[in-house]
């Protein structure tokens, strides 16, 4: 059903803390225009935790205003079954195209508690659903096991594969072949994903350098890989940027210093400062300094 780059794109405020629309219009047309296959609005990058729930559907509205007919997926990431089913049934109410769903990241369910959640999510939206594993941040891995006992239901259509382990993603294709679009949601493990079998990228890093990640992605479909590695070795760098604890306010930097636009977070996060900041100044001003070239496609 999916494949591509689909940017977990951030959400944009005004100074007083709303949401910035006009901004969000402005920045997810880019990624539209560098050729990315989808968006998902709300996630970890998206600040959704942050969002309420009338904020959120006003966010994912502003997606599919400049969509141009790719996919709009919304992420439901609530604290609670209950309230990411309400989530997910507001999602269908305004049209989007499918739901990326974790597993609530305050209570750290079990196996059964896990099946359950996804379960109730999917049933509530009745749309396709990514289904979001990340151990890592969240403390709960949605295992082949379980992604085997869920693919009886057809509206888990995806995986965003976020272990940090390149072999999970051999494992998912040997135990469950093709059953689920697999998606990497590593950046800084992109390519190894790409060339071990997932069909589709859930970028992070993208919404400061569209053009960059796009690209690596329709290098290695045309099987130019080499051309696609010299590209993921410039980027790299960037890319580990956001395998971190600040990885919105990193990112948000880099689309500061890439695409002109501000940094602005809801707390209890805060704007990158002192040298931090400019650690990450640093890394993002070299790869501009450096930016290569990109084959034609």
């Amino acid at each position: 059903m999916w494949s591509g780059v689909f940017p977990a794109v951030t959400t944009k405020f005004t100074a007083d803390g709303a949401l910035d629309h006009a901004e969000m219009e402005r920045c997810f047309a880019l990624q539209v225009e560098a050729g990315v296959d989808g968006l998902i609005v709300c996630g970890s990058l998206g600040e959704g935790p942050m969002l309420s729930a009338d904020e959120k559907i006003a966010v994912l509205k502003t997606a599919q205003s400049v969509a141009a007919g790719r996919p709009v997926l919304m992420c439901v990431n609530e604290a609670g079954t209950r309230e990411a089913a309400a989530a997910a049934h507001a999602a269908k109410s305004a049209g989007a195209d499918g739901l990326m769903a974790v597993p609530s990241m305050v209570y750290h369910t079990d196996r059964q508690e896990t099946v359950a959640a996804l379960r109730a999510v999917a049933e509530a939206g009745d749309l396709p659903v990514m289904i979001y594993s990340n151990r890592v941040a969240y403390r709960v891995d949605v295992t082949p096991d379980i992604m085997e006992e869920l693919a009886g239901d057809a509206r888990f259509v995806a995986i965003k594969e976020s272990s940090d382990d390149i072999r999970r993603s051999i494992e998912i294709i040997n135990r469950l072949g093709d059953r689920y679009d697999l998606f990497t949601g590593v950046d800084n493990l992109a390519y190894e994903a790409l060339c071990v079998g997932a069909i589709g990228w859930v970028a992070g890093l993208v919404t400061a350098f569209p053009a960059e990640t796009v690209a690596i992605w329709k290098l290695m479909q045309a099987g130019r890989r080499n051309e696609a590695l010299a590209i993921y070795r410039w980027f790299r760098p960037l890319l580990d940027l956001d395998v971190s604890t600040y990885l919105v306010q990193n990112i948000k930097l880099a689309e500061v210093l890439a695409i002109g636009t501000n940094d602005r977070v809801r707390g209890p996060r805060m704007p990158l400062s002192g040298e931090r900041r400019a650690s990450v100044e640093a890394i993002v001003r070299t790869a501009l300094d450096t930016r290569p070239a990109l084959p034609s496609l």
